[in-house]
């Protein structure tokens, strides 16, 4: 009930035990509800370190959240206050971008420039056609595709333009859901 009435989740990590099978059930759970959410590793100041410490820790956390690779991390102590400036302003960042809204007009414009970079898939000599894209809603930003046809929308291509998207508008720590929509061929008479 908390993840549903949250804005952003923050998924907090002992940093003196590591990730946990609960840390990956709450995190999944935040996830699939669509929630924007940020990994928190708390206690840092209890860690011994040297200077590959985090670096070694973010890759492992990395592997582990994979699922949630928008989401950012920080890395804190809740005791002595260190980064908790930090934290704050992944908190704004997260909450602005589960909220943007992106016209319709910017969002082609960029598909046509992601179409034009890496063009979509074929297969048996059918080309998938992207007629248009537009949002559907915010929180989590949800994507609507008009497309020839669905089954030629292949998951690394809605990944490329998931990529695409991020880098364009800066979606950090939200996830983002994409709609596909097929219409029919236009009729020549």
């Amino acid at each position: 009930m908390a993840i549903e009435r949250s804005d952003v989740c923050l998924i907090m990590i002992d940093a003196t035990v590591g990730f946990t099978e609960q840390d990956s059930k709450i995190a999944g759970l935040a996830h699939e509800s669509g929630k924007a959410s940020i990994i928190v590793v708390n206690k840092w100041d209890a860690v011994e370190k040297n200077d590959k410490t985090m670096n070694e820790y973010r890759k492992k956390l990395e592997n582990d959240f994979s699922f949630m690779s928008y989401a950012p991390m920080v890395f804190i102590s809740a005791k002595t206050g260190q980064r908790l400036d930090r934290l704050f302003e992944l908190i704004i960042t997260v909450v602005n971008s589960a909220a943007m809204r992106i016209t319709t007009g910017m969002l082609n414009d960029l598909l046509a420039e992601a179409t034009a970079r890496v063009q979509p898939p074929t297969d048996k000599g059918r080309r998938l056609k992207i007629l248009y894209m537009t949002q559907a809603s915010v929180k989590p930003p949800t994507f609507v595709f008009f497309v020839n046809s669905a089954e030629l929308f292949h998951f690394s291509y809605q990944r490329y333009l998931e990529n695409r998207i991020r880098e364009t508008f800066g979606m950090q720590g939200t996830p983002i859901r994409f709609i596909i929509r097929e219409r029919g061929e236009k009729k020549n008479n």
